[in-house]
């Protein structure tokens, strides 16, 4: 079942307006210091980790909100000081930073204390499908009287945070577009940068990233066999309704028997904020699940996977930088069109031969697995659709990232002094 839908998160933030204009009275007492606090709402990885270790290996003293015993856990891991984002030390922690990072919103710092702070929005992923301001689900409000008047309240609100951006890397100038008209921001904060997030997909050689990456998959799922192909299966947030590609009991007999005959094993990473019943009647070691619970951040583990299949998903683009082919299952592509809608045309993305199910999907998968000139002619074909949105593929994209944040006035120094409580 999916766990959250934009209605019912809008409606807890209309609810909240209050706290919000509290908290910011607050952050126009309090001094803003040099520190760098990151967020993620994901977890700890994505971009945010990359600039946080960037940024912390130049001297800057950073700080990691944590939503949970498991990002307390990984940032301890990775040597992070941090604190909970929520409470009065999350919000005096935000209030008091410089440059605040974030890559899904400005709720994965303290929300109630981003007035005046120097606001680096990462993102997650390069659209395909429409996002923010150019979506009709971001402004989803429940079916309520006076839904049209608080669907306008959503989108003055939205707007306004987006406002906050100073920075906001883009992948490309196409996707430079995309971000523009879906935060309502000039070009002077939406720049060329690269995304930090998939430096690790391009730096080191294709050996080292293989290595690295099966040691990410293997910590998370277990011994791999290597002679086995992996593919990992990646469907994408259906805006709190259900997913209508989970397999039916037919469907799992079909793929169980190709991962058999293939040597292959299906990783399955349903989206953070939905879940589905992605799991086979009968338990096999065969298929895997590789959701956020398993592994918070799936681009270090990318260079060890064989194949993508996925519907909606930037991963499309992304593993393109591997030369990694990629399969398009998606049964509900023209009704998303109609409600939630994409940048261009899905077919420009996924080819007329995107799988209606699983059946099809599978057809598409065995020559891949079987064929190496059908591998390798799928390979190139992602790798082309990927140089179409990725302009830079030189593990430099963090350093470009940095350099834009500090020509645009963000602290230079290293606070000389405690700015709050920490771990």
């Amino acid at each position: 079942m999916a766990s959250f839908s934009f209605g019912t998160g809008n409606a807890a933030k209309l609810l909240r307006i209050p706290l919000y204009a509290v908290g910011r009275i607050g952050t126009l007492l309090v001094p803003r210091g040099r520190r760098w606090v990151f967020g993620c709402g994901a977890g700890i990885g994505d971009g945010a980790l990359a600039l946080q270790r960037h940024a912390s290996a130049l001297g800057h003293d950073t700080l990691w909100l944590t939503a949970s015993e498991r990002e307390d856990g990984d940032a301890t891991a990775l040597g992070i000081p941090f604190v909970r984002k929520s409470g009065v030390r999350g919000w005096w922690a935000t209030a008091r930073a410089g440059v605040i990072v974030v890559t899904h919103g400005l709720g994965d710092v303290n929300r109630y204390a981003d007035g005046g702070a120097f606001v680096v929005q990462l993102w997650h992923g390069i659209p395909l499908k429409r996002i923010g301001l150019d979506s009709p689900a971001t402004t989803q409000v429940p079916d309520i009287p006076g839904a049209r008047v608080l669907r306008g309240i959503v989108a003055v609100l939205y707007r306004a945070a987006a406002q906050r951006i100073r920075v906001l890397p883009a992948a490309s100038h196409r996707a430079r577009g995309r971000l523009e008209s879906a935060f309502g921001l000039g070009d002077d904060r939406v720049v060329v940068t690269g995304e930090p997030r998939v430096d690790v997909l391009s730096a080191r050689t294709d050996a080292e990233r293989r290595t690295h990456a099966s040691d990410v998959l293997r910590d998370a799922v277990g011994e791999i066999d290597e002679a086995a192909r992996t593919i990992l299966y990646a469907p994408t947030w259906r805006d709190g309704a259900p997913d209508p590609a989970v397999p039916t009991a037919a469907e799992w007999i079909l793929i169980l028997r190709l991962l058999e005959e293939q040597n292959a094993i299906l990783l399955v990473r349903s989206h953070p904020l939905g879940a589905g019943g992605y799991a086979p009647p009968l338990p096999s070691r065969r298929v895997r699940p590789l959701g956020a619970a398993v592994l918070s951040d799936v681009t270090p583990a990318l260079a060890a996977v064989d194949v993508l299949i996925t519907d909606y998903s930037s991963l499309a683009y992304d593993v393109g930088l591997l030369g990694m082919p990629v399969l398009f299952l998606a049964p509900d592509a023209r009704e998303y069109a109609r409600t939630r809608g994409f940048y261009g045309r899905f077919e420009d993305v996924a080819g007329t031969d995107a799988a209606a199910d699983w059946a099809a999907v599978l057809a598409q998968l065995e020559p891949l697995l079987s064929d190496r000139h059908a591998y390798e002619g799928a390979s190139r074909r992602s790798a082309t659709l990927s140089a179409t949105m990725h302009a830079h593929r030189d593990g430099r994209n963090t350093d470009r990232v940095y350099q834009a944040i500090r020509a645009r006035g963000s602290p230079r120094r290293r606070e000389q002094h405690d700015n709050g409580p920490h771990r």
